[in-house]
């Protein structure tokens, strides 16, 4: 339930947000409802996912839920778009907690097989909601109000708390605890200073501006004092000694490539589709659906895989799927079939549900239990880190061809050429991706090496 509250939210929003601005006004400020939701939600995922190593995972969670349920109400309310943006931001804050601590708690439960097949059905609420989001977002607008995609929340997430109050009993050792505000306060504004300048993407202000330079000197200086704070901390928000484990480091690295590749994907291919070969905005949106149901396929399939091959082959397996789905999309033409479209997604999709999916498992795996929230918070940071920055390195590279462009008109050659370079530059990330899963330590995973990882669970 909580999953669904999460998955839907963007989807809904996007649908909503033209009579949003209509009602409101200040159009220019629009692209910052989405902006602020996912960077205080990146920025609040590793603060959460320490403090369920801490406190417990049950409660946590409800204060997460409790805190999106809160944003959620003000935005229903906000009578201008600033309003509207702050709301958000508490909104962000409060969906950073739903997803990592969700799977950590399926971490803690469930079993290699049984994790896998459940985060397949994650997978599967994520493109259930990627396809009924904009619907229901139509018709609550439709025949309601704006305001009611917000408010639409709030049974969901009581229905959330309820149900985790209810059926979540974890034994957990109440103790007192050394809380790392000041590393949590200096990896915040660190963060927020590198993340906001990518989220620019060099648009609003040149590169070189003394905004942005000034921005990336405050992430340098605040992220370098969060970690001196974390190696003289008792108990760091981000334990480093993380970072000494390869089974941790190289597949958050190779995430960090394919999810540059993700977001790419699922932005410009349904531009090719609607821009190059025709097809209108529902057209775009289908050919999203075989990346999805390959994801799913990955993600049910991947647990029995790591366990009869091993880490390293099926991680490898995948990257090479998506490797291979990329450079089929990178030979793309005018001409080019909806079937060899539908294929080369497909793949794509089977990849990233074997790869990611592993790397998730693996990486829980790797660690005990009082580190295992904190090692889940870094790896969907990892995630939401690269896609952020890859909408803005893709975005340098399609606009440095346009741009380069000596005709004013923005044709459908130059859009596919702008474009065909963009899948070009994924086939070239991804295989990097793949390179880096060749790293990975060999050794195999058995249902029964998790058992000394595991607390107690109902």
């Amino acid at each position: 339930m909580a999953i669904v509250l999460a998955a839907i939210e963007v989807t809904i929003v996007s649908t909503a947000m033209p009579t949003i601005v209509k009602e409101l006004g200040d159009f220019h400020l629009m692209s910052w409802v989405f902006a602020i939701y996912l960077l205080t939600n990146a920025i609040s995922t590793p603060i959460y996912g320490k403090l369920a190593d801490l406190f417990g995972r049950k409660k946590i969670f409800i204060i997460g839920i409790i805190l999106f349920l809160m944003g959620s109400s003000l935005c229903g309310i906000a009578q201008t778009m600033g309003q509207l943006i702050f709301f958000r931001a508490i909104q962000g804050i409060g969906a950073g907690a739903v997803f990592p601590v969700s799977l950590t708690i399926i971490g803690d439960i469930f079993e290699i097989e049984e994790r896998a097949k459940m985060q397949g059905f994650i997978s599967m609420v994520w493109f259930i909601a990627g396809v009924t989001g904009p619907l229901a977002g139509g018709l609550i607008v439709e025949w309601l109000s704006w305001r009611w995609i917000f408010y639409i929340n709030i049974p969901f997430g009581i229905f959330s708390i309820f149900l985790i109050s209810l059926f979540l009993h974890e034994q957990f050792e109440k103790k007192k605890h050394h809380i790392d505000y000041w590393g949590a306060l200096t990896f915040t504004v660190g963060m927020t200073s590198l993340l906001y300048t990518f989220i620019l993407g060099g648009e609003n202000t040149s590169w070189v501006s003394p905004v942005n330079i000034g921005l990336f000197i405050n992430a340098f200086l605040f992220l370098s004092i969060f970690l001196i704070i974390e190696m003289k901390s008792s108990e760091p928000m981000l334990p480093l000694n993380l970072f000494k484990i390869p089974v941790v480091v190289i597949p958050n690295l190779a995430t960090f490539f394919l999810c540059i590749a993700l977001i790419g994907l699922n932005v410009y291919q349904p531009m090719w589709v609607q821009e190059v070969l025709g097809y209108k905005a529902t057209g775009s949106g289908i050919a999203l659906i075989p990346m999805s149901v390959g994801w799913t396929l990955g993600a049910f399939f991947c647990g029995k895989l790591l366990i009869k091959l091993g880490i390293r082959n099926t991680t490898s397996m995948g990257a090479g799927f998506v490797f291979g789905g990329c450079s089929l999309l990178a030979t793309m033409s005018f001409t080019t079939s909806a079937w060899f479209l539908f294929f080369s997604m497909l793949l794509i999709g089977l990849g990233f549900g074997l790869s990611l999916t592993s790397f998730g498992i693996v990486i829980q795996s790797s660690v005990e239990w009082n580190l295992r929230g904190s090692a889940t918070a870094l790896f969907t940071f990892i995630q939401s880190f690269g896609q952020t920055v890859g909408i803005t390195l893709l975005g340098i590279l399609l606009n440095f061809t346009i741009n380069n462009n000596t005709s004013d008109n923005l044709n459908r050659n130059l859009i596919a050429s702008g474009l065909h370079n963009i899948f070009i530059a994924l086939s070239i990330i991804t295989v990097l991706g793949l390179f880096i899963t060749l790293w990975i330590p060999k050794h195999e995973l058995t249902p029964d090496s998790e058992h000394n990882n595991q607390k107690n669970f109902t």
